[in-house]
């Protein structure tokens, strides 16, 4: 009785590890977007982008009021909603159509009076809930074939479609991703694998013989480009070329605290947006990358570690679900930034500037927090 009595008491502890690790990340996260938005102190032409780590700040106290929240309420009531806001996603997603707003030739936000959100971020996150709850639900203890796997891969399908339409490439790849990673915690029979793969090798063929059609203009010129950068080394390329040289400039301990050559004298593009982390490998080096490294590498990790000890298969999805969104945004972005992969608009979780993806990366945190509190 003594023990369950102080069990009781204490109640729910706070994942200290996952806490430590997440306002490190948001606070070099800040540090490095003021570095990046720097030479644009004073500048009358482009003065209100050295403002925006302020802005930053704010979708940050938001993200984490909401992350709170998240964290707070069981988080076996959101299976319950899980349609609900499935659905109220879905029709955000429609409502891109309608309401709109075009931004760089992409139709991806909404605005409303002086404020403009990207459903198709918060769509990230109640994929993950959706699929979650078809998991949790589903009493099938045999591995899956195709027939079982249609449904949730479906889930996160046609959004991607759709969001792929807006054009949003970068996020209809997180999405698919997302999808495969949960749906690939459960057991899956050896054959449907491989005729997954199979497809998987056929429509990739498939979308290079007709990526022409597939793709816009410029989502074309930087696939192109990154398969042969010497081809437009001032176009398409200059981006992803104009990074890396970033990142080597940084060498081993790198040129110091927005000391970067390469950001201050502005020959970095979207490094507030796209490559924050060539900003930070020009100013922090190596061994300071390393260090980054090392914590999103700990939140991805630590991740699958809670799913490891949830009460629930929902719980374990939704563990699993979260930290592959954090593991598939910071692979690719940091691939773009590299070279590895080509330049797709896909953010680096809590480094970024963007409101909507701040405050849905918080909350999909409050979840992995939510599971790891009630395990």
């Amino acid at each position: 009785m003594r023990n369950k009595e102080l069990s009781f008491r204490s109640g729910p502890h706070v994942d200290m590890p996952l806490l430590v690790a997440i306002v490190a990340i948001a606070t070099c996260g800040l540090v490095n977007l003021y570095s990046a938005t720097s030479p644009y102190i004073g500048s009358g032409t482009h003065g209100r982008i050295a403002d925006i780590y302020v802005s930053q700040i704010y979708w940050i106290v938001v993200g984490v009021l909401l992350g709170v929240i998240t964290t707070v309420i069981d988080y076996r009531a959101f299976e319950r909603w899980a349609t609900v806001l499935y659905l109220g996603g879905a029709f955000s997603l429609g409502l891109v159509w309608v309401l709109g707003t075009d931004i760089r030739g992409a139709s991806r936000w909404i605005q409303l009076g002086s404020f403009t959100f990207q459903p198709s971020e918060f769509m990230k996150i109640v994929i993950v809930l959706m699929i979650a709850r078809y998991i949790h639900n589903d009493p099938k203890t045999e591995p899956r074939t195709l027939i079982d796997l249609a449904p949730p891969v479906a889930f996160g399908l046609v959004p991607a479609l759709v969001v792929m339409a807006q054009p949003d490439l970068g996020t209809a790849i997180i999405f698919i991703m997302t999808t495969l990673s949960v749906v690939g915690m459960t057991k899956i029979r050896s054959r449907t694998v491989f005729n997954i793969s199979v497809a998987a090798v056929i429509g990739m063929v498939l979308f290079w013989n007709y990526r022409t059609s597939l793709l816009h203009g410029y989502q074309l010129r930087r696939l192109e480009s990154f398969v042969n950068p010497d081809a437009d080394k001032t176009g398409a390329a200059w981006h992803a070329i104009q990074a890396q040289t970033a990142i080597g400039n940084g060498g081993l301990t790198g040129e110091g605290f927005m000391q970067g050559t390469q950001n201050q004298f502005g020959r970095l593009p979207d490094q507030y947006s796209d490559f924050p982390f060539a900003v930070f490998a020009e100013d922090w080096g190596l061994l300071g990358s390393l260090v980054l490294l090392v914590l999103y590498g700990f939140v991805c990790i630590w991740a699958v570690h809670i799913a490891s000890q949830a009460r629930d298969r929902f719980g374990a999805a939704l563990a699993i679900g979260v930290g592959a969104i954090f593991f598939w945004h910071t692979l690719f972005n940091l691939g773009m930034a590299i070279g590895l992969f080509p330049v797709v608009g896909i953010t680096l979780p809590l480094f970024s500037y963007g409101g909507s993806s701040v405050v849905t990366i918080l909350i999909s945190l409050g979840f992995l927090m939510n599971v790891s509190m009630r395990r």
